[in-house]
């Protein structure tokens, strides 16, 4: 590295004039190399609303230099200032912001003419772009660093009392894990072990100035900056032997007023968590909708401006309401009933559909998914039976053949719940409902199939380690889950409190609407009598129990109305079911509940005076 760096520019929003200055090797209060702002430079006439709240130190800087005169009113560029003197800054950030009255990230919005970002010219510093870490420090060895220590002195740390001195910014994982293993050998376990690694290589080596860093400490959640390199030191009781400086935002957030997704990622037990993939939730933290929109709108939505993102990362997740139209289309009675289930779905996210056979349960599931999540893209069917397990449903590992040697190895393999939930977290699609339907859901033992994953049913907010892969997994809060399960082979009754606790149950039955009437309404629609609905009527009435009442899909076929289909469908259908109902008790079924015996019980009844 050169003893001069290259001269640094800076765009400001809307097209503006490009800011100059220049990275010092003098370190300020935060730990962070200072920067200079060169005179002449131009800088935003107003702050952005929330300013003030997010950077107030930045913000009390800004308006000392323009009670000062260091920043005035520009004659070289109308309508915007311009600093008349060099500034110096205890960061590139700060040097940032009060340039452009808003929280920036000096490190990548400070580019060279080349377009380089500032950050790629810090020594040993991890290529790529920013990123967002969590360090847990509430609890270390008894004692919360994080307002003992952390906050005060603005700073991060990890304990690493046997990890030899010495160790260089920038350390390559295999050079590290040699390390661990000597210096951890007889103090820490094979898997402790291999977490040391993971966690000291991203303190040491991936994390760098400009990165986001959170913390949690008496239920609230603070965020910084990172504006420095590592330091390896002797602390006191070795709680603290590696430290990063950190220049943290005043207060914090309630951790209960946080989004679900970033909840998810802030329990993965780990002291050291990438929460990259939720950077820009973070970003958002403490500024409006409205004030967004302001910001976005002021910068006239430049890219260098941060809160866009955010803004699209807070788009909200909604499911559709349910239209006249839809109800209509799917023969419901009412409307109401279907804005009921969207309801339960929304508040439950898990909901079973439950009824005797033929009652609609997989079609209404299906249509319903797809008009909620915007089409059939966004559902996938699964079917549960007695041999279905966790590696079918989730994940696990099969035997695959590779394409080129042809040989065949057991490889990892996602179940369609984990597809389900990739494609719902991938980024764009997390305002999207995905929904996985498994049809005949009491068919397996659920214990068994969903795992681990069970917990999650019931805390969407929270994470669990997988079973195989070694993940840490969240169900995205877009991620619905719609069972069927049939009643008429009793298995309903095994269903244990755990399961019931989870999903919120429907009953479709023919005693009951919206399946009471179905059958003719469908008819109707059709344009056919309405014989088959009274026969099914008919029939019903003399069933004893409610779970083996029949359902009117079977009579909603077209191979029904042609000639002898009825009679056919009666036959082969719908008796074979009450047989079983009635097996060894020794029922003369045609007499019961044949379609002669029906029609002329009919007829009867239509025959009485007043009928």
């Amino acid at each position: 590295m050169s003893e001069q760096y290259p001269e640094f520019r800076l765009r400001l929003p809307n097209g503006g004039p490009q800011a100059v200055g220049r990275l010092t090797r003098t370190k300020g209060t935060n730990g962070s190399q200072r920067f200079v702002v060169s005179a002449g430079s131009p800088a935003r006439a107003e702050a952005v609303p929330s300013f003030a709240g997010r950077m107030p130190s930045s913000h009390r800087l800004r308006e000392q230099l323009l009670a000062e005169k260091a920043i005035r009113p520009s004659e070289r560029w109308p309508g915007w200032l311009e600093t008349t003197r060099d500034i110096e800054c205890n960061s590139p950030s700060a040097a940032a912001e009060i340039l452009v009255g808003r929280s920036a990230n000096g490190w990548q919005e400070w580019k060279t003419a080349h377009g380089h970002p500032l950050v790629d010219f810090i020594e040993h510093a991890f290529w790529g772009p920013s990123r967002s870490w969590l360090v847990r420090g509430s609890n270390v060895s008894g004692l919360d660093l994080v307002q003992h220590l952390w906050l005060p002195e603005g700073l991060i740390s990890l304990p690493a009392r046997q990890l030899r001195q010495g160790v260089e910014q920038g350390v390559a994982k295999d050079a590290l894990r040699s390390m661990i293993e000597e210096d951890y050998d007889s103090t820490a376990t094979y898997h402790q072990r291999l977490a040391l690694v993971e966690e000291l290589h991203a303190f040491l080596s991936r994390m760098r100035p400009g990165d986001t860093v959170c913390t949690i400490s008496g239920g609230r959640l603070y965020i910084g900056e990172v504006t420095g390199s590592f330091e390896q030191i002797t602390s006191e009781s070795g709680r603290s032997n590696l430290r990063r400086p950190v220049e943290w935002r005043d207060g914090g957030h309630a951790y209960g007023t946080l989004p679900e997704e970033l909840q998810q990622k802030l329990s993965a037990q780990h002291d050291v968590v990438d929460l990259t993939p939720v950077k820009d939730l973070l970003a958002g933290l403490g500024i409006s909708d409205e004030e967004l929109v302001e910001e976005a709108e002021a910068a006239d939505r430049d890219p260098s401006v941060e809160k866009i993102p955010a803004i699209t990362a807070r788009r909200e997740l909604e499911l559709p309401v349910p239209s006249t139209d839809l109800a209509r289309r799917l023969l419901v009675h009412d409307v109401s009933w279907l804005e009921e289930i969207r309801g339960l779905l929304w508040d439950e996210r898990q909901l079973v559909l439950y009824g005797p056979p033929g009652t609609g349960k997989t079609y209404l599931a299906l249509q319903l998914a797809e008009f909620l999540g915007g089409g059939p893209e966004q559902v996938k069917l699964v079917q549960f039976h007695p041999s279905y397990s966790y590696e079918d449903f989730f994940e696990g590992f099969r035997p695959q053949e590779d394409p080129e040697s042809r040989e065949v190895a057991f490889r990892l393999t996602a179940g369609p719940l984990r597809e389900l939930a990739d494609l719902a977290a991938r980024e764009g699609n997390r305002h999207i409902p995905h929904f996985l339907i498994i049809d005949e859901i009491n068919r397996a033992n659920l214990a068994k199939v969903f795992g681990e994953l069970y917990f999650l049913l019931e805390y969407r907010n929270k994470s669990v380690r997988l079973t195989y892969s070694g993940d840490d997994f969240a169900l995205p809060p877009n991620v619905f889950v719609i069972g069927t399960m049939n009643t008429a082979d009793r298995s309903i009754a095994l269903v244990d409190a755990a399961m019931r606790r989870r999903f919120a149950f429907v009953e479709l039955s023919p005693r009951a609407e919206p399946t009471r009437g179905l059958l003719r309404r469908w008819l109707a629609a059709e344009g056919r009598d309405d014989e088959p609905a009274q026969l099914l009527d008919a029939l019903n009435s003399r069933i004893d129990e409610a779970d083996f009442l029949i359902g009117p899909s079977y009579l909603m076929k077209p191979g029904v109305y042609r000639e002898g289909g009825l009679e056919r469908t009666w036959r082969t259908k719908i008796l074979p079911l009450l047989e079983e109902h009635h097996y060894g008790e020794g029922v003369d079924m045609d007499k019961r509940y044949g379609l002669v015996a029906l029609r002329g019980a009919l007829h009867a009844v239509n025959d009485e005076p007043g009928t």
